[in-house]
């Protein structure tokens, strides 16, 4: 039985666009498949910081050097965090837009779990090689004010090729999107919430 790990990352409860997707897809997928799922709230689970003691034990790490007192500390909270997200193969993230990119406790996440040896190996004539191979992933992706074809005064997507091409840096390859991207200029953004959930439902049947 596979395990599926819902990463969210909005702090708006039930006012949420981006939760609210993500609960139509995890209804259709309990109702198909029957897997475990579990939900990961960052604004609930007490990230580590990733400082001072913790980059120095990254850097500690990649010279091959023991670990001793804060760094040892900051390194051993950072890898809870990394092998309760590991301990899964299939995941959902709901990531809304802020200010162009990521919320900044979803950076935290990434930031607490990309370790060498971990979601990384570093070669220094091949470079990079993700280490989550064989894991899939789908994101819901929420945003009030950009969207596709819109003029540059609408913003831009630093969220998206940012988040994807963390996945694919770590080895998760195996991505599905669903987007609900409405102009909040507009009267009516109830036709694209539907086409949003109907997508995201069709999707936790099949994933």
């Amino acid at each position: 039985m596979s395990r599926l790990l819902h990463v969210s990352a909005s702090p708006r409860s039930a006012a949420s666009e981006s939760l609210a997707i993500a609960e139509v897809f995890l209804d259709a997928y309990r109702e198909t498949h029957g897997d475990v799922v579990d939900h990961l709230d960052l604004w609930e689970a007490g990230l580590p910081a990733f400082g001072p003691a913790g980059a120095g034990a990254k850097m500690s790490v990649f010279a091959g050097e023991e670990l001793s007192g804060e760094q040892a500390a900051a390194w051993q909270a950072a890898r809870e965090v990394f092998e309760r997200y590991d301990s899964y193969d299939r995941y959902l993230f709901s990531v809304p837009m802020w200010n162009s990119s990521v919320p900044y406790i979803l950076k935290q996440f990434i930031d607490v779990v990309s370790q060498p040896g971990w979601v990384f190996r570093f070669d220094p004539e091949k470079g990079y090689s993700g280490l989550l191979q064989g894991k899939k992933a789908a994101v819901v992706y929420t945003s009030a004010v950009y969207g596709e074809g819109r003029p540059p005064a609408f913003g831009s997507d630093h969220q998206a090729p940012f988040f994807e091409g963390w996945l694919r840096w770590t080895g998760v390859t195996d991505i599905s999107t669903v987007a609900f991207r409405p102009n909040l200029a507009t009267a009516d953004a109830e036709t694209g919430r539907r086409a949003a959930h109907a997508e995201a439902r069709e999707l936790g049947k099949r994933f």
